[in-house]
C-alpha cells in the first residue's frame, strides 16, 4: 500500500532503505514527488511510487 498520497507537510518520516538519514521532516508533496528534509541527508525528493516512507508517530526528542 502507497502512503505518500497521505503525507503532508510537518509529518515525520523515515527512508525504508536509508536508515542512517534519520527521521525527516515533509517539507511537500506534489504529484508524489515528496521532498523532506533529514536530520543527516538534508533535503531529498522521494518519488512516492518508488519508496514508502515510513510515517514516525514519536514525540520531537528533547534538547
Amino acid at each position: 500500500m502507497n502512503l505518500g498520497s497521505m503525507l503532508e507537510p510537518g509529518m515525520l518520516v523515515r527512508h525504508p532503505n536509508q536508515p542512517d538519514w534519520g527521521v525527516g521532516q515533509v517539507q511537500s508533496n506534489i504529484g508524489g514527488k515528496i521532498t523532506v528534509n533529514f536530520e543527516h541527508a538534508g533535503k531529498q525528493v522521494i518519488v512516492s511510487d518508488r519508496i514508502d516512507l515510513i510515517p514516525v508517530f514519536e514525540p520531537p526528542q528533547a534538547t
